[in-house]
């Protein structure tokens, strides 16, 4: 598998989730110190719209950044529809924070890491 084969199969879920879930949005999220965790993105108060999602993440890996992605979902019984993205992203070379758990109420449907190439 060359490496756009791998890229294009990372981005393969956020693909589907923004065609099936048009109102999804994503929220990036930046390392900081590994202390310090994870900080929202301060450039803009908006979430990126559903279709923005995959684009924006292609960018942040084809420059060589590293990204975990997180689906997230309200907790609770019967379906569990998606509600956002949490897009964590860093500087490759350098370590992460620990990717985040859900908060209560919350879980987490589906994720996915790359570490200049997919992750488990």
């Amino acid at each position: 598998m060359t490496d756009a084969d791998a890229l294009q199969a990372f981005l393969a879920p956020l693909k589907r989730l923004a065609a099936r879930h048009s109102g999804i949005e994503g929220q990036v999220l930046w390392a900081a110190e590994v202390e310090e965790g994870w900080q929202v993105q301060d450039d803009t108060a908006d979430l990126l719209d559903a279709e923005e999602i995959p684009f924006y993440v292609e960018g942040l890996l084809v420059e060589g950044f590293g990204l975990i992605w997180h689906v997230m979902a309200e907790a609770g019984e019967g379906r569990r529809d998606p509600d956002h993205v949490l897009l964590m992203v860093w500087e490759l070379g350098t370590p992460p924070p620990p990717a985040p758990t859900a908060a209560e109420g919350w879980i987490i449907l589906d994720s996915g890491r790359w570490n200049g190439q997919a992750a488990p």
